[in-house]
């Protein structure tokens, strides 16, 4: 049985090694993301995510990387994204939030840094916030009717959900001209400051999702339906305002 990282870290070499054994010249890139590169990382429990940039000619490959994901998923390494530079720099227009919050908290691992001078349009940022938020809204709305109640399922709902919201407030604060902050903690005081919302809700969810608060069912549906009106106030705030 694979052994837990105790620290990213800890793989980076065995992980950078086996991707150059398995793709030589076309490997471009390694990028670590996520709560990992945040500081965020619980051995155990946190999954480790990599971004893997190659040439066009290594993107043609991937089946190359077939064995390795398959190994390195016992160890709690998420299946990367392979990316080439060139899909990088022509996303930013339709999907720039996911780069935005990769920017925010990253290391490179291996080779070039391929996110340090992405530049982002912030109509296209605002264009895809908005959809997102509205996106999910709804579908968090669903979800909870589908819940029945249940604590357990619930529970469930805000463990997947909010890490989505939060790649969202990046780019809210991008959008403000504020700074991107790296930790969840930063991250939710600094949009409680800027949109006004409720920052105890949030750090309920996030314990939550932490596993450090259990909920029983009256407070399970106290916390949705408030989880539930605070994105819908950032919702709006987001469908009025204006980019220049």
């Amino acid at each position: 049985m694979a052994k837990t990282p105790q620290t990213p870290e800890s793989i980076f070499a065995a992980f950078t090694a086996d991707y150059q054994n398995a793709f030589g010249a076309d490997l471009e890139s390694i990028i670590l993301y996520g709560s990992a590169a945040r500081g965020e990382y619980v051995a155990g429990r946190s999954d480790i995510n990599f971004m893997i940039v190659l040439t066009d000619a290594g993107i043609d490959k991937l089946a190359c990387a077939m064995p390795l994901v398959a190994t390195w998923r016992k160890s709690r390494v998420s299946t990367p994204l392979f990316l080439t530079n060139d899909y990088i720099t022509m996303s930013l227009d339709t999907f720039p939030i996911e780069f935005l919050t990769m920017k925010a908290a990253y290391k490179v691992v291996f080779g070039q840094d391929m996110l340090k001078d992405l530049a982002f349009e912030k109509s296209f940022v605002r264009l895809q916030c908005e959809r997102e938020l509205k996106g999910k809204l709804l579908h968090l709305r669903q979800r909870f009717v589908e819940t029945e109640g249940a604590a357990k399922k619930i529970t469930a709902l805000i463990s997947l959900s909010l890490p989505a919201f939060l790649s969202l407030f990046q780019s809210i604060l991008f959008l403000k001209d504020r700074p991107p902050v790296a930790s969840r903690t930063g991250l939710l005081a600094e949009i409680a400051r800027e949109t006004g919302i409720n920052l105890q809700v949030f750090t309920e969810l996030a314990a939550v999702r932490d596993g450090t608060k259990k909920l029983k069912a009256a407070e399970a549906l106290k916390l949705m339906n408030a989880y539930i009106s605070e994105i819908k106030i950032i919702t709006n705030q987001i469908d009025v305002l204006q980019t220049y």
